[in-house]
């Protein structure tokens, strides 16, 4: 009845319903249904206006069936073609024709292929005029495939390029609260991708992007810029012929003139990519060398500028030069066999620093790009041909008085080293003389540093002349003694320092490791015989070499097995007999015992185990473990010992044999976690017993962090559950009373993170030596254990203890921050993902109920505990929670603890700059406590107010003006302030004001 009725709106309903029905089932049509359906909504088309919309429901559902006879495609669209003028249609019904087509396109290519140039007309009339972003997203991408899939374009090339390149530059700004998600960038790769598609485009397309770089908008420019890049990958010499001169003049124009990083980036990028373009060009016999003739241009423009060294034009015409010549090969030796006699002979008319400094640069420039070209072959090479004043002008850098041209002279060195067949066997000697030169003696620290990374840069290349050159010269200089006659004490001691650095930064290749380990150990055991008060300082100088050389050798198995065989039984032993001397009241080597150089070769032992493969970890721990809890000594070198070795005995003078714990942590809080631990239960509960009960406070603190360790990556079981209901009945006696407290203290928390390290990481021995029940909660608290919790609110309770509450808060900041040697994933700890986050939400409303309800005395460390909670959340979770603590945080800031004030300005700055709108409802709360902060005595306190008194000026505008009197006024004082570091935070925070 519908179908049939007189009345459009009636038989449009009865359309609808036939669509919608149609849209549910089409998979389910037969062939006869599907042609009696198509020949219906065909006629349809000639229908009403108002039934036009269903009519085009009901065919984009044939469209998709896949018995749809031959011919039928064709037939609805040109129906589509001629009875629809489908710009005058809604959005939605225009968006279902492009539908219809994209699905014939996807299924009846050939079909459609049969209507030739037809097909390209019909979609340019049912496109011509679109203005709808959603619909201009599918026109484009269906143009894209009428190109990509070599649909007939006919004679209508030119109106298929003008019905698309007249949104050419997109001007396209989304509605605020846009629900569709479509963005300008999406708009500009779309349409991009159709006009970079075919080089039948060009003629029309290069003066149109040659129109848009010479106009006023910058972004008109950008789009023009990266669409000629896109072009020019499948343009040919014929497409830019006639617009070359054109296209080289606009470019020319903005690298010389623009003030825009962005377009001088995008113009060389261009350049670089027409100048690639031409060189893939096959050319004829009789056809005229484009690139040539194209590179001769840039050349006449721009070599000129290159003997200007002082001028502004010189940087830009040796980027343009640069960006040409790095395209191919080939242009790369046209553009240097021009340039790079010019540079030679400049540098050498020129005296001046600053002016070779430049001039070298732009050398540095072109010598980088022949790295892309590999090796240099002696018949392509035009650098090859200039080897000789090359390396005179780089060697006669590194002798300049200018640090800045020694600096840009080893940038260079580095590049002539990568380039394998440029320097001879005496240039290579000569190579290693400058950098050992520079890197020991240069007074310059800058100049030795990058002397040394060179070294360490080119060592892997050349192995055998660093090993036979640099590595004895250093050896003999770090041996030579004593300071000489006129070398003063200082100086003696920074050329050794330098000889251990530059020891540890050429050790990149593991034959040249095999040479500077031993000298770096043999060093060490030779300081460790001296009996000067310097001897501390100088084996950590060792240890820290030590520990640059093991984590350059973790990437390569030989050299990482090789360096922790060697290395760690050598300090293992070092130690052990230290330590036995110190119990028997022998010969001096005190100072390896100091905490110092303990705490040095921490992590020496931890890098030199982290990359272990699991099969030699086992065979290493088989012999550390054994040797703590047995004091099994015979896999040590030199290891005829005066007594046993016993550190977890008892009696005094095992004290010193006890702090080599440390090197025991280092080693098994670094195994993989797969690594089987012998007499694991047995160490864990010595480790136990000696964390509550050592008086000394740095071995109490290893034991812990190592407990925390082991337990952290322990796997879950009765066992594990066994050995922390000990540990808990070990620390509940000692926090209640007794003279242990702050040791059961430091224990909770690391074993709670390492739970929950089985969660996170932990702050260093300092915090450490406070805090004993720390370990255990850290331990627990990564890896989400059950018990983790139940620490966590003994901790809690211990907040309101008025001799263990200001440690105790201080623990939540070792609970929250990253570990620098346990308890990180770094040592394959078990570290959950956003602990953080489950740790916050867990406890901070207990935190909160706390503070409210404890007395004056001890609520500052409720809140110096949030503060510290706070402190290292996401951010953006911290944004999320501020309504509910913005209160709390303010009161904070009215605390005298100057670590609650400190780590509340770290929280606030953030939310300041990211959280305006909030924290305006508080602005004059907020100005005036900020304001007293900045008058703190404590240096970090008053740097970290003018910084949030900075961050205060994101705030609105509006709530700012009322105080902008009163904070200019306050910030005038801070100007005067004794320190430079705060004054130039005064002067930049009241200048914002």
């Amino acid at each position: 009845f519908c179908l049939e009725n007189t009345d459009p709106r009636m038989r449009g309903r009865g359309i609808q319903l036939l669509s919608q029905v149609l849209l549910q089932c089409y998979s389910l049509l037969q062939e006869k249904e599907v042609l009696h359906l198509v020949l219906f909504y065909e006629s349809r088309l000639q229908d009403h206006h108002l039934v036009i919309p269903s009519v085009l429901q009901g065919l984009r559902a044939l469209s998709m069936c896949e018995v749809l006879s031959p011919g039928l495609a064709v037939s609805v669209l040109k129906a589509i073609f001629q009875e629809v003028h489908v710009q005058s249609l809604m959005q939605l019904d225009r968006h279902t024709v492009y539908s219809i087509i994209t699905n014939f396109m996807s299924t009846r290519e050939e079909e459609l292929k049969g209507l030739g140039a037809d097909f390209t007309f019909g979609f340019i009339q049912v496109m011509d005029g679109e203005k709808d972003p959603r619909n201009l997203l599918v026109a484009f991408q269906i143009v894209h495939d009428l190109i990509a899939k070599d649909y007939a374009l006919g004679p209508f090339v030119e109106e298929l390029f003008e019905v698309t390149s007249c949104y050419f530059p997109v001007d396209f700004t989304p509605p605020p609260n846009d629900p569709h998600g479509i963005q300008r960038e999406d708009l500009i790769l779309s349409l991009r991708a159709v006009l970079a598609s075919t080089p039948q485009f060009a003629e029309f397309l290069l003066p149109l992007l040659i129109e848009k770089l010479d106009s006023e908008l910058q972004s008109a420019k950008l789009d023009s810029l990266q669409t000629l890049t896109a072009c020019c990958a499948i343009y040919g010499q014929k497409e830019l012929q006639e617009f070359l001169p054109s296209l080289w003049s606009s470019l020319r124009r903005e690298v010389f003139q623009t003030a825009s990083e962005k377009i001088e980036t995008e113009c060389l990028a261009a350049l670089h990519a027409l100048s690639a373009c031409l060189s893939r060009s096959v050319l004829s016999s009789d056809s005229e060398d484009l690139l040539d003739s194209f590179l001769s241009s840039i050349l006449q423009d721009c070599r000129h500028h290159l003997c200007e060294p002082d001028m502004k034009l010189v940087w830009p015409s040796a980027k343009l030069l640069q960006a040409a010549a790095g395209a191919s090969l080939r242009t790369y030796h046209r553009i240097t066999r021009s340039v790079l006699p010019l540079l030679l002979e400049q540098y050498t008319k020129h005296t001046q620093s600053s002016q070779r400094r430049t001039i070298l640069e732009m050398l540095l420039g072109f010598l980088e790009l022949q790295q892309k070209w590999g090796h240099v072959e002696e018949d392509e090479s035009t650098l090859l041909s200039f080897q000789a004043p090359v390396c005179s002008v780089v060697f006669s850098a590194l002798t300049d008085p200018s640090v800045q041209l020694q600096l840009v002279g080893i940038k260079a060195l580095t590049v002539l080293g990568s380039l394998q067949g440029f320097l001879s066997s005496s240039d290579l000697e000569l190579v290693v003389d400058h950098l050992i030169r520079l890197a020991l003696h240069e007074e310059d620290s800058q100049s030795s540093e990058a002397a040394m990374e060179a070294a360490g840069s080119l060592a892997p290349t050349y192995p055998k002349v660093f090993s036979g050159r640099m590595v004895p010269r250093l050896e003999e200089e770090l041996q030579s003694g004593r300071a000489g006659k006129g070398e003063s004490y200082h100086n003696h001691r920074s050329l050794q320092q330098r000889c251990l650095q530059a020891l540890a930064a050429v050790s990149t290749h593991t034959s040249i490791v095999r040479e500077t380990v031993p000298v770096l150990l043999q060093h060490l055991q030779k300081v460790q015989k001296g009996t000067e008060a310097r001897n501390t300082q100088d084996m950590v100088s060792v240890c820290q070499s030590l520990h640059r050389v093991a984590l350059q050798c973790q990437q390569d198995a030989e050299g990482c097995w090789y360096f922790h065989q060697t290395v760690v039984p050598c300090l293992l032993a070092m130690a052990v007999q230290a330590a036995m001397q110190e119990s028997t009241h022998t010969l001096p080597g005190k100072a390896l015992l100091e905490e110092e150089v303990l705490a040095a070769m921490i992590p020496v032992i931890s890098a030199a185990t982290t990359h272990l493969s699991p099969e030699l970890a086992a065979q290493s721990v088989s012999h550390v473990v054994p040797l703590f809890l047995d004091g099994e000594v015979s896999f040590l070198p030199q290891n005829s010992f005066p007594c046993s070795f016993q550190p977890f005995g008892d009696g005094e003078c095992l004290e010193a044999q006890r702090r080599l714990v440390a090197l025991l942590m280092a080693f098994v809080c670094s195994l993989p976690r797969d690594v089987a631990i012998p007499q694991q239960e047995w160490l864990l509960r010595e480790l136990l017993a000696l964390s509550c009960s050592c008086n000394c406070p740095f071995t109490a603190t290893t034991a812990a962090k190592c407990f925390a360790g082991l337990v952290n990556k322990h796997p879950a079981g009765q066992q594990l559950d066994e050995i922390l209901q000990l540990a808990v009945n070990r620390m509940e006696p000692s926090l209640a009373e007794g003279p242990r407290r702050t040791q059961a203290l430091t224990l909770l928390l690391w074993v709670r993170p390492a739970l929950h390290e089985w969660g996170r990481g932990a702050r260093g021995p300092s915090l450490a030596l406070t805090l004993l029940p720390a370990q255990v909660t850290k331990a627990l608290v990564l890896r989400y254990h059950p018990l983790s919790s139940c620490l966590t609110d003994k901790l809690l309770g211990l907040l309101g203890d008025t001799e263990l509450g200001p440690a105790a808060a201080d623990g939540f900041s070792l609970l929250m921050a990253e570990s620098p040697d346990v308890l990180h994933k770094g040592c394959h700890a078990d570290v959950r993902i956003m602990f953080r986050q489950r740790f916050f939400t867990d406890n901070v409303p207990k935190l909160v109920q706390g503070f409210h309800g404890a007395g004056p005395d001890v609520k500052a460390n409720y809140l110096k505990g949030l503060s510290h909670v706070l402190n290292h959340l996401p951010k953006p979770v911290l944004v999320t929670e501020l309504p509910t603590l913005l209160s709390l945080l303010l009161e904070a800031l009215s605390c005298s603890d100057r670590v609650v004030q400190l780590s509340t300005l770290s929280c606030l700055h953030p939310l300041l700059l990211e959280a305006p709108q909030i924290m305006s409802l508080h602005v004059d709360t907020l100005v005036t406590k900020i304001l007293n902060l900045t008058s703190s005595p404590t240096m970090a306190v008053r740097i970290a107010a003018l910084r949030c008194a900075h961050a205060l000026t994101s705030l609105p505008t509006t709530a700012l003006l009322p105080y902008k009197g009163r904070v200019i006024r306050a910030l005038a004082k801070p100007l005067d302030d004794k320190k430079r570091l705060v004054r130039k935070e005064a002067v930049a925070a009241r200048g914002e004001w």
